[in-house]
């Protein structure tokens, strides 16, 4: 299979797993998001090793421990994700699933800011009438809720920027995640076992179930990262973003139709704008790899000129 193609379906499966992770965490209730997280930052690491040596890539990881720009950006990535994936537990376990669908939704629009700032990008019309339709969006969503939307900008920014980090970094997809959740390990550890001295956890004090869900976290969150990783190092950042509409299309849908979350008149016109521009944007990116593709199919004028004259000696040289 295409490298690809790998890419593509590696994406589209990580954001359907994302996406369908909000019918999961308010089955492990009581535990809170906090504690969830951390039995992530505890089990994941255990689940990724077995992998790395089933699969004989431990020395892998020994060689990014050596270089420590790697090291410190992947941590960096680690605390993104980290509280990431609390926002998004705590969004989804009280009740705030569309607005964790609205943050996801913004995360493309965020990532072509983050081109300009960052990577010193250039942006054509049609990307500004997009990020302007975004802006206009947001601050609907301001008026409407009487206040910034904090938990999509939160989503937003922190998913916008682990991405950005993970393109940049030339690392395994195991092997990226094993760094990022052991740098975070100790941590995890010393809050489990505070919550478990003072008598505040939850995990293996309410049920079996919550105690196996529990477990289940690590890996609910761990299958998705994996397949994530994996995307971005196979395919464009431009086609990973437009992958990542599947998860806040699949949130969005289960925040209505499941959760029924209630949706104001002035919140689904703030989606309208919102889809407009991710429409724009998406259109934009197909125009550009199309044009693209047909200038590497079209060879250069140059080129057609030498061919058209090294046939017409040809065929002056064969006419009797």
């Amino acid at each position: 299979m295409p490298v690809a193609r790998q890419g593509v379906l590696l994406g589209v499966a990580a954001y359907l797993l994302w996406g369908l992770s909000a019918l999961y965490w308010p089955l492990v209730q009581p535990t809170g998001a906090i504690e969830i997280l951390a039995l992530r930052v505890l089990w994941s690491p255990v689940a990724v090793g077995l992998l790395l040596v089933a699969t004989g890539r431990t020395g892998k990881v020994a060689a990014i421990l050596r270089r420590p720009r790697d090291l410190g950006m992947l941590a960096l990535a680690g605390l993104l994700t980290s509280a990431n994936w609390a926002l998004f537990i705590w969004a989804t376990t009280n009740g705030h699933v569309v607005d964790a669908s609205l943050g996801y939704f913004i995360t493309p629009l965020l990532s072509v800011a983050l081109g300009v700032v960052v990577l010193r990008e250039r942006l054509r019309a049609w990307q500004w009438a997009a990020i302007g339709l975004g802006a206009l969006s947001v601050g609907l969503l301001t008026v409407e809720y009487g206040g910034l939307p904090w938990i999509a900008l939160g989503l937003a920014a922190t998913f916008g920027g682990y991405g950005l980090i993970k393109k940049r970094l030339d690392v395994g997809a195991a092997e990226g995640l094993m760094v990022e959740t052991a740098v975070l390990f100790p941590f995890a550890l010393a809050y489990t076992i505070w919550l478990q001295t003072s008598g505040q956890a939850t995990f293996g004090h309410v049920s079996v179930a919550n105690t196996l869900l529990g477990v289940g976290s690590g890996f609910v969150m761990m299958v998705p990262m994996l397949l994530f990783n994996a995307a971005a190092t196979r395919i464009p950042l431009s086609l990973v973003g437009m992958l990542q509409f599947i998860e806040p299309v699949v949130q969005f849908l289960l925040g209505v139709l499941v959760f029924r979350e209630v949706m104001p008149a002035a919140r689904w016109m703030a989606f309208a704008l919102l889809w407009a521009a991710l429409a724009v944007l998406t259109g934009e990116g197909l125009r550009r790899r199309s044009r693209a593709a047909s200038a590497r199919r079209s060879p250069p004028r140059s080129a057609r000129s030498s061919r058209t004259a090294s046939s017409a000696v040809r065929d002056q040289g064969e006419t009797p």
